[in-house]
């Protein structure tokens, strides 16, 4: 059940009283976006982001009959460096495990290799990409140290921040911070924001305070690097009721 909404510059956003409507909400909209691109398109590109906020999302879509997969290329945006090619918490892997195995997509791209990668994605228009934000305000793995809205590149390695390491625990994906891996392969903020449009989903009480700041900081910055979308022409973000900010 939807029980705020508002505005923030660019960015429209809808809060929900548990993960279960968020979830069918932002997949809905996902799905109604997919269906009207393709009244128009042969075929469409999109990314995905590989977390356990995307849970409610990505199952709503895999049950979706209506989605013409067979017209869609799938990406997604991150993926650890070092972690066992076969470990569930790899980026493909979970991606696999809840959509990309589960759906007869045109084609689906794993990123192994930042270059290669990063010339697939420079073939054509990425029309939407779903994603959530970190604890530290990040969209993919661009953490505040490393973020930058004007990169000249399209997929680069970086070092996880420590906050970022230990939302990895805090999300049940390792047991222990040692556990994580330091570094990863992340899409950039400009190849990101080139998508045209975006919806960002955003559940848990440990992601508030992330989008407190997301909605009401005074400026964007690379401090909280999520902020870059309220400039973005069609982003719509998804909460639930423990991320919905108090100033609501």
């Amino acid at each position: 059940m939807l029980v705020k909404s508002g505005k923030t510059d660019l960015l429209s956003w809808r809060a929900y009283s548990d993960r279960e409507s968020m979830g069918l909400a932002a997949a809905s909209y996902a799905e109604g976006l997919i269906r009207a691109l393709l009244a128009r398109k042969d075929e469409l590109r999109m990314i995905f982001a590989a977390a356990p906020s995307q849970n409610e999302v990505l199952k709503n879509l895999a049950q979706s009959p209506n989605i013409p997969w067979e017209r869609i290329q799938a990406f997604h945006m991150d993926e650890y460096v070092g972690l066992d090619p076969a470990a569930p918490q790899g980026f493909g892997n979970f991606l696999r495990d809840r959509l990309f195995g589960l759906v007869p997509f045109k084609s689906v791209h794993y990123l192994q290799e930042a270059e290669a990668y990063s010339e697939l994605l420079r073939e054509g228009e990425v029309d939407i990409c779903c994603l959530g934000i970190g604890e530290n305000g990040h969209i993919a793995f661009n953490d505040p140290p490393v973020a930058d809205f004007n990169d000249p590149q399209t997929v680069k390695v970086v070092e996880l921040d420590s906050v970022c390491r230990q939302q990895q625990v805090n999300d049940g994906c390792f047991a222990s911070l040692d556990e994580v891996p330091t570094h990863a392969m992340t899409l950039t903020i400009p190849t990101l924001f080139a998508c045209s449009h975006l919806v960002c989903t955003v559940p848990a009480a440990t992601k508030r305070e992330a989008v407190r700041r997301l909605l009401t900081d005074a400026e964007i910055s690379t401090e909280v690097p999520a902020t870059i979308m309220r400039r973005h022409p069609s982003v719509s973000l998804f909460l639930d009721s423990d991320s919905l900010p108090e100033f609501s």
